[in-house]
């Protein structure tokens, strides 16, 4: 067999409405968590009977928004400052043979409501909408390897950028605190990552950025201080 089909079972529900600033791995940004909907026919609670018992998840998806553009034979880890290049098979590249990835994830509980499956997950780095095609038990005794070599990734990111506020930004975090009270630690989560092209990072940069980060867009721009947040505007 040379090709095989695959069938969407869920869709993720996060608050990455794109993929600028999605961070690298789950984890990195731990204030808002996401949720995955099974859909019909896999949305039949005994699909998910014992699941319970499982405290993280691997999820199998779809590089849903690269797919149309195929696969490269190097690519540029952002790890290694998006210069240097190496064979997509020594990557975590979204420009795979094979548009598949994995993500493992906290799993926090099933939620039912009517007809809908829902599977309450923690922090995801997978951007709304992503299609999922499998879903396995995460087992500790075989899948922890703290010894394993991990090559130019070995260690997590480093989340070092200084994030602050403007004070147009501080009086819109007040107006919107009410409904979204982790909002200012999600946006201080995400930017500490520094979501900019690696390239970028090496630069005297005086460009605005904008991503959509939940229900709002996030604007900001790196100043010698670090990152200042300068709008934070509702999407809606």
């Amino acid at each position: 067999m040379k090709s095989f089909s695959l069938e969407q079972i869920g869709t993720i529900h996060s608050p990455w409405k794109e993929k600028f600033a999605v961070p690298r791995q789950p984890g990195l940004v731990t204030a808002i968590g996401a949720e995955l909907e099974l859909i019909a026919p896999y949305n039949h609670h005994d699909i998910v009977r014992g699941i319970e018992n499982f405290s993280h998840l691997w999820l199998l998806f779809i590089f849903h928004q690269t797919q149309q553009q195929g696969w490269k034979p190097l690519v540029r880890p952002p790890r290694l400052g998006g210069n240097d290049k190496i064979g997509v098979l020594a990557s975590r590249s979204t420009f795979r043979p094979n548009p598949i990835g994995m993500s493992l994830v906290e799993f926090k509980g099933v939620r039912y409501e009517k007809k809908r499956l829902i599977l309450e997950l923690g922090s995801v780095d997978l951007v709304d909408g992503t299609p999922i095609v499998d879903i396995k038990p995460y087992l500790p005794f075989a899948e922890s390897l703290p010894e394993a070599r991990a090559g130019y990734a070995q260690s997590a990111p480093e989340a070092s950028m200084q994030v602050y506020f403007s004070d147009a930004a501080k009086q819109q975090l007040l107006h919107h605190g009410g409904s979204h009270p982790n909002l200012a630690e999600f946006i201080q989560q995400v930017l500490a990552q520094d979501p900019r092209p690696a390239y970028r990072r090496a630069q005297d940069d005086h460009r605005f950025y904008a991503a959509s980060l939940s229900d709002f867009t996030v604007r900001w721009q790196v100043t010698p201080m670090g990152t200042e947040v300068i709008a934070i505007e509702p999407m809606n």
